[in-house]
């Protein structure tokens, strides 16, 4: 169980390595910034849900707080020449 645990760990590794180099030679870059930069802006989503969910209850909270802050396009971008 621990050896195949280690062996998936080693392989993820392995594979994210080679795509963090193999990315450019195809035109696209990993921007190491964004987790910086929509740090801010998931507080203030995160904050205004917790207002709306003491203002209106989980239903309301169900309506309007939608809480994805990752957003995968922006994670690896198109190198422009």
């Amino acid at each position: 169980m621990i050896f195949g645990l280690i062996k998936l760990i080693i392989w993820l590794a392995g594979v994210v390595t080679i795509a963090y180099f193999a990315l450019p030679h195809f035109g696209y870059r990993v921007n190491l910034d964004y987790w910086q930069e929509r740090q801010v802006a998931c507080k203030e989503k995160i904050e205004a849900c917790q207002r709306d969910l003491i203002k209106t209850g989980i239903e309301g909270v169900k309506e309007k707080c939608d809480i994805r802050c990752v957003n995968p396009k922006s994670l690896i971008q198109k190198i422009e020449k």
